[in-house]
């Protein structure tokens, strides 16, 4: 009764937060900012993944843990965010919300019961997968007063990118290693829009937007080595398994509208209407260029207990957008974690089977605006068992992850500071769905 209960109050309220926008300044600079890594499960651990493997959930910043894929698994995740701005000068606060889907995957296990394969302990997995990489979405006024004129600029932008892809992972005995392949597309789209007011003259509004489109082919790999400690006596056994994940540089196509303009409001709608093009061109291609990003890590997991480290560092200082460079600088994040199961296996309680977890992460932004943002965030979250396993022959092991988030970037250095609370929920649906039947 408690699952179901959580379950339908996250199934309610989910769809209401729905239609509400983040507003942040700083997406404005390279791809925006970048959406949440790992899903749900991983980030209530710190976000660690580089050695992270489960047998009924998708770790898909490092394929290699496909391989490890035992039930067909259904993974979709979804968030809420609340994000508040405080500026220093002017002294003000903004606060704005956000929901939307922070992934969707299926991960199959491809030679999990193979004679053979158990034989020569080798598997193999497969996944495919669609997710958000960032957001771009902000909306700032800007009001100046002179002697003679009030002038009123208005900031606007919106877009982000996106990965479709399909991956997989080869387990042989302890080695495991996997490759992500897709399309990662998305679109930048600016807005700079002036107007002057005076008592006398009545000036021509203006408006300056760029409305860019992106997309090609990537590919992102991992590794992962399992050592299997005290293997002889079970109650004391524990895997220690090493991975790193990783992608090269990379130039995505891109074409990009340039328009420039007057216009003015409509006096029914309030929408801004043309009044003359003064320059406009479309189609404009070029290039947008990704840097190259490494991580590597640790976890170390017996009956009860799972702890974890990550490091992971980004060459920004490479990202060009049209030839040129941005407000973007090269940067590192230490992940941290561990999860805590109760479950004795004379035990019926629910409680001692939901997965308890706890996380840490640290590190400077990407993205600078004239100074570096330092961040931090904290982490906990649980996996809540959506059914108990009672028989052997039962082969369900799904999942309801929740994770809890606060980050924060920037400091008293910064005119802006950005906190950050988010809510993740996400579904492990995980079954034997493709056998046949032996018996009728």
């Amino acid at each position: 009764m408690i699952k179901n209960r959580l379950l339908t109050v996250l199934l309610i309220t989910l769809p209401f937060v729905g239609f509400s926008q983040e507003n942040s300044p700083f997406s404005r600079y390279g791809i925006g900012n970048l959406s949440p890594q790992g899903n749900v499960l991983n980030r209530g651990m710190g976000g660690i993944s580089a050695g992270f493997s489960d047998v009924t959930t998708v770790n898909f910043l490092n394929p290699a843990s496909y391989a490890n894929l035992i039930y067909t698994t259904l993974d979709i995740g979804a968030e809420f965010d609340s994000r508040v701005l405080k500026i220093t000068t002017p002294a003000d606060k903004y606060t704005s919300n956000n929901a939307f889907i922070s992934y969707l995957q299926l991960g199959i296990p491809l030679l999990r019961n193979n004679k053979k394969a158990i034989a020569n302990n080798v598997a193999w997995g497969l996944n495919f997968g669609l997710r958000p990489i960032s957001k771009v979405n902000y909306k700032i006024e800007k009001d100046v007063r002179t002697n003679i004129d009030s002038l009123i600029t208005l900031y606007e932008g919106s877009g982000g990118a996106y990965e479709a892809f399909i991956g997989t992972g080869v387990k042989i005995k302890n080695l495991s290693f996997g490759l992500n392949a897709g399309y990662l597309f998305g679109n930048k789209n600016y807005s700079t829009r002036l107007v002057f007011f005076n008592d006398s003259i009545n000036y021509i509004k203006s408006n300056s937007s760029n409305e860019t489109h992106f997309g090609g082919i990537f590919v992102n790999g991992g590794i992962q080595y399992a050592v299997d400690i005290n293997k002889d006596i079970p109650e004391k056994r524990a895997i220690l398994r090493l991975g790193a994940y990783g992608n090269l540089q990379k130039s995505f196509s891109a074409s990009q509208n340039i328009l420039r303009e007057t216009f003015i409001y409509n006096s029914t709608t309030g929408a801004p209407s043309r009044l003359d093009s003064v320059y406009e061109v479309n189609d404009v291609k070029g290039l947008l260029q990704m840097p190259a990003t490494y991580g590597a890590g640790f976890t170390y997991e017996n009956k009860k207990w799972l702890f974890g480290l990550d490091f992971e560092t980004t060459n920004w200082s490479s990202y060009r957008f049209y030839g040129q460079k941005d407000s973007v600088k090269n940067n590192w994040t230490v992940k941290g974690g561990f999860q805590f199961l109760p479950a004795d296996v004379n035990s019926k309680k629910y409680w001692d089977f939901v997965k308890y977890r706890a996380g840490f992460y640290f590190g400077p932004d990407y993205i600078t605006a004239g100074k570096s943002l330092p961040q931090f965030g904290v982490t906990f979250g649980a996996g809540l068992p959506l059914k108990l396993r009672k028989s052997f022959y039962e082969t369900q092991f799904s999942l309801m992850n929740v994770a809890l988030e606060y980050s924060n970037r920037g400091n008293n250095n910064n005119n802006i500071r950005e906190s950050v609370f988010r809510l993740s929920v996400g579904f492990s649906l995980s079954d034997i769905w493709f056998r046949r039947y032996k018996y009728d």
